[in-house]
């Protein structure tokens, strides 16, 4: 199966490219210049691969939660391919791809997700893996790091940048739960493939104009005071 898969929630551009010759992916932090990059790269890879987009079997693209730039780029080049070529499209949350990350690269099947959301806040999800599926414990929400949701049972890997930027705060509210912490693990593309395969395989695969965004902060904005200090949404 030719899939291209786009991920762009965070400061990283991550892309992957799936044919019968292997993967190609690229992941580089281009912070708001995606929405230039993420073409010609898109290009680069179809190239390399020796592939036209029409030859593809769909899209993935993820659909957030995150930087609301950074999704509206995903998902609006989605649209924008899917719709030219004639391909499905499939969505894969943000903090869902984390945990496929943690379980590829840890083998770990209980994971505590949460993402720096700025503001002070954490995207936050859990996810228990069961029969090579991913149940969600918890949906993902926004909150501040003191007001996460309270998880059962032990043995939870902590995964996301929110670790990293609220170590203390996070760490005091599952003090038995965890059984450690990757605050390098992040939204990636590649990992996104693995998800979407199976939807693409059983013809469930959206038409490019149901390609939408994830959105669990209600704000969209800030105010001047916020931009002032440096805030970012």
């Amino acid at each position: 199966m030719k899939l291209l898969s786009i991920e762009s929630s965070t400061e990283t551009l991550s892309l992957a490219l799936q044919t019968e010759a292997g993967l190609l992916t690229f992941d580089e932090v281009t912070g708001p210049a995606a929405s230039q990059r993420i073409l010609p790269e898109i290009q680069h890879l179809l190239i390399k691969a020796g592939v036209k987009l029409p030859q593809l079997d769909g899209i993935v693209y993820g659909m957030g939660p995150g930087a609301f730039t950074g999704v509206r780029v995903a998902v609006g080049v989605t649209q924008g391919l899917a719709f030219g070529a004639d391909l499905p499209v499939v969505g894969i949350s943000s903090v869902l791809a984390v945990a496929e990350t943690a379980w590829q690269q840890t083998q770990a099947s209980k994971v505590l997700v949460c993402l720096d959301a700025r503001m002070g806040e954490v995207y936050h999800a859990a996810y228990i893996r069961q029969a090579d599926q991913w149940v969600e414990v918890c949906p993902p929400v926004v909150c501040k790091p003191h007001e996460v949701p309270a998880i059962a049972g032990e043995g939870w890997l902590g995964a996301g940048s929110g670790w990293r930027v609220f170590t203390e705060e996070l760490s005091g509210q599952y003090p038995s739960q965890l059984a450690g912490v990757a605050p390098e693990m992040m939204p990636k593309a590649s990992p996104m493939l693995a998800l979407a395969q199976p939807v693409f395989a059983a013809g469930s695969g959206q038409a490019a104009h149901e390609a939408a965004p994830l959105y669990v902060r209600n704000r969209v904005a800030l105010t001047a005071a916020e931009r002032a200090q440096g805030q970012t949404l």
